[in-house]
């Protein structure tokens, strides 16, 4: 298997799911840097370079909200789902199950 070629496709799948894992870590108001650390941590590894447009993109469309923290000596901000969010999320996920059932069922894989 060329590592490259495999590289590659596996970029171009996890781009297509990654704002539905991280919209996923954000139901409670998190800080920036959880997200990344949560989704690491279920094995879904996230570059430290894809955060900050990993938290925009949703946040000028919508989809999660921020709030600034300065009750201490360094502000932080927080993230979390909106209602916008959320609906897109759980359209994402039905969506993402019936193209897995799919795929499954190509490959003859039915488990």
């Amino acid at each position: 298997m060329d590592e490259e070629l495999l590289a590659g496709h596996l970029r171009e799948l996890r781009r297509g799911t990654v704002v539905s894992a991280c919209s996923a870590t954000l139901d409670e108001p998190r800080y920036g840097y959880a997200p990344p650390e949560t989704l690491d941590a279920a094995g879904f590894a996230v570059d430290g370079n894809t955060l900050y447009p990993l938290l925009r993109c949703p946040e000028k469309h919508g989809l999660l909200t921020s709030e600034w923290n300065t009750d201490e000596t360094r502000p932080r901000k927080f993230y979390r789902t909106s209602p916008a969010g959320a609906e897109l999320r759980a359209h994402l996920m039905t969506q993402w199950r019936s193209l897995n059932s799919a795929v499954e069922a190509l490959n003859g894989d039915n488990s």
